[in-house]
């Protein structure tokens, strides 16, 4: 039910829409929606994170390279390191953090 929720929030957001799907003292899990267009500015991560495209396709941008990520695709993401994430198409992202 959180992703429908995010996705139903998404209907009218101008902005990615975050959800917590878990949370506990070892891992914190979040869905993030997209529309097409929409980005996540540059920050930074304090914990080892996971990203994981469920649908669509996003670029993940660190320094100067941008990587592609579609359906499926998974990436780790350094703490410390500053990225940003642009919707290529409407999406839907896990984020796994711990």
């Amino acid at each position: 039910m959180v992703i429908e929720a995010a996705l139903k929030e998404l209907e009218h957001a101008t902005h990615p829409v975050a959800k917590i799907v878990h949370n506990d003292a070892n891992c914190k899990t979040l869905v993030l929606a997209f529309k097409k267009g929409m980005k996540l500015k540059e920050h930074k991560t304090n914990t080892p994170t996971t990203l994981l495209v469920l649908e669509g396709e996003i670029t993940y941008s660190v320094d100067e390279e941008n990587i592609t990520l579609k359906k499926f695709s998974q990436l780790g993401i350094p703490v410390g390191l500053l990225h940003a994430v642009e919707a290529n198409e409407d999406s839907v992202c896990l984020l796994i953090q711990g």
